[in-house]
């Protein structure tokens, strides 16, 4: 009895509606796990490879895909094709040109297959990442700080060429100067062209037989550089400041690489920030709480007077409209500071005071001393019950 197929979505591992740049995903992941000549001599390995591919080829193909959707497995039943390495299944329609190309490329050393284009023109070079670090004053209202780093600087003996002088690199007899190599394989879909960088001369085209003796070759040496950063006024912790041009040095006469210094705030004693948002605690005495008055607010404009509005509770929340961080997209804009107020009640107090509170007590006739009242009322009640069934 033949082995029950399982369903093309489920050995993709994806869902019905996925798209075509999923099921491509998908497959690439598992055609790179399961290629045989990824797992040589591996017959388990070859059954989920043509399994999968088989789910590709009818997935990625719209027409099929609908016929699939509707009849299931029923829908090629009978589909031709002797001697096929699938079990008769109809590969045509699908597209593994730039799958396989990446497969093969990890195996044999090269990147993905090129378009034709020449890869020996000129390259941007690579970035260089750094950090600076920063108060929270100086996130909010912008800084200027100076940074150090190793960078490459152009070989003054050979003037960039890398070679020895008096001598100059020449053309690669491995690329004949194209910068890439092509190379053929054979897979279950026949011969594979791919293209890759040329080993010999990294892409460039040209090698050096005669190397400078000061840069090796490189046509580069490494100096300590000193680069001001200019750091914004509202940048946040994790953010970076780019510097156009002042990294690592391109190929074959291309720009140079950027500087990305990433910003490391640090944190405040009072202040907390979210967004552009500044939000603080601050503690009102009991009776400025009670009677209102004058508090003073730390902001990171300096200090403000509030007047505290009277009968004002614990964790009220106040704004200060203008007081937070400037917007990084529109200097002119201000987020706003946010205070919790935070009534602290004594838990010390002299006889004195404790004589006024009970006096204040005694003259405040709000719900709670009425409650209180009832409640004092209640015990003595019951406790003139209890005297009189004594009595009897």
């Amino acid at each position: 009895m033949a082995e029950e197929k399982r369903d093309y979505y489920e050995v993709l591992g994806v869902e019905k509606n996925a798209d075509e740049a999923a099921l491509k995903k998908a497959y690439r992941a598992l055609a790179k796990k399961y290629h045989p000549d990824m797992n040589p001599g591996d017959k388990e390995a070859e059954k989920k490879f043509k399994e999968a591919s088989e789910a590709y080829a009818v997935l990625s193909d719209p027409e099929k895909r609908r016929q699939y959707d509707q009849f299931g497995h029923a829908a090629f039943d009978g589909g031709a094709g002797a001697g096929n390495p699938f079990g008769g299944f109809d590969f045509s329609g699908a597209d593994f040109t730039d799958i396989f190309g990446d497969i093969f490329g990890d195996l044999f050393g090269g990147g993905r297959r090129s378009s034709g284009a020449a890869s020996n023109g000129p390259m941007k070079g690579s970035n260089i990442r750094t950090s600076v670090r920063i108060t929270f004053e100086e996130a909010v209202f912008g800084c200027e700080k100076e940074i150090e780093l190793t960078v490459k600087d152009e070989c003054k003996t050979c003037h960039g060429s890398g070679a020895k002088p008096g001598t100059s690199p020449v053309t690669c007899s491995k690329c004949g100067g194209k910068g890439q190599v092509v190379f053929t394989q054979q897979s279950f879909f026949g011969t594979v062209r791919n293209v890759q960088t040329c080993p010999e001369c990294q892409g460039r085209g040209k090698v050096i037989k005669d190397k400078c003796v000061d840069c090796h070759g490189t046509g580069y040496i490494p100096i300590k550089k000193r680069f001001a950063v200019d750091i914004p006024a509202g940048i946040d912790n994790g953010q970076c400041k780019r510097l156009s041009g002042q990294g690592e040095p391109g190929i074959n006469n291309g720009p140079r690489g950027d500087v990305l210094v990433e910003v490391i705030v640090g944190r405040h004693p009072i202040f907390q920030r979210q967004d552009v948002n500044i939000f603080s605690t601050v503690p009102v005495s009991f009776p400025i709480a009670a009677l209102g008055g004058e508090i003073v607010i730390d902001t990171v404009d300096g200090k403000v007077i509030y007047e505290v509005k009277p009968g004002t509770q614990t964790d009220t929340r106040i704004r200060l409209k203008g007081k937070g961080v400037p917007s990084l997209r529109n200097k002119d804009l201000r987020g706003d500071h946010y205070v919790t107020l935070v009534v602290q009640v004594p838990d010390k107090l002299s006889k004195e005071a404790k004589e006024l509170l009970q006096k204040y007590d005694e003259a405040n006739d709000d719900s709670l001393n009425a409650a209180k009242r009832y409640t004092d009322n209640k015990k003595n009640n019951t406790s003139e019950t209890k005297k009189k069934k004594k009595l009897f």
